[in-house]
């Protein structure tokens, strides 16, 4: 059988952490453990998004969590008790956490991501005015920019297409501007619709 089938049938065909029906997929829990041969979930895509940090939070989305963190999968546990982590500063996350119970293996799994450490929040690529940027997004220059290193000016209004994000620093992303490749400050674009 099919990890798909698998997981679909477990599941009833809905998101083991929140119940959404649409937009499933498997999960691979991280980070592989030796010791488990089933380590996979299936989550909607909201779930994904908020879990591998590429959206921000949504705290009314994840109160299904008092009744994922019950599942008898472990994998959907460990996920549940990470997530219940990064809220654990708002009461009803505090709350979950107190009652809930993972074995020290299992418990062990669970903080291998650090997700118990932070403080939840994300930092995420944002343009001048808070819009999030994605890999591939146009923007659009609000202010002429010196290029250094080049007698390049890039000029107001100048749009850059498939923009790149600077893996390790969110105020940064990469573009071509007359076929030269930059670096430019997000705090310097506009993302266009």
């Amino acid at each position: 059988m099919k990890t798909l089938d698998k997981l679909m049938a477990r599941s009833g065909n809905q998101c083991e952490l929140c119940a959404a029906t649409e937009n499933l997929s498997i999960y691979d829990v991280p980070p592989t453990a030796s010791n488990l041969s089933d380590r996979e979930i299936l989550a909607c895509e909201t779930c994904l998004n908020q879990i591998e940090k590429k959206e921000e939070l949504n705290a009314g989305h994840w109160q299904s969590l008092s009744t994922s963190m019950w599942n008898e999968n472990l994998p959907v546990q460990v996920v549940s008790w990470r997530m219940l982590n990064r809220f654990r500063n708002e009461s009803w996350a505090a709350d979950l956490l107190d009652m809930m119970y993972l074995d020290d293996e299992t418990l062990d799994w669970a903080k291998q991501t650090g997700d118990h450490e932070g403080d939840g929040s994300i930092d995420l690529h944002k343009d001048c005015n808070g819009n999030i940027l994605i890999g591939g997004d146009t923007v659009t220059l609000i202010k002429d920019l010196d290029v250094k290193g080049s007698t390049l000016n890039a000029k107001i209004g100048t749009a850059v297409r498939n923009i790149r994000l600077v893996h390790d620093n969110t105020e940064q992303i990469e573009g071509k501007i007359d076929g030269q490749q930059i670096v430019i400050l997000t705090k310097y674009v506009k993302k266009q619709n």
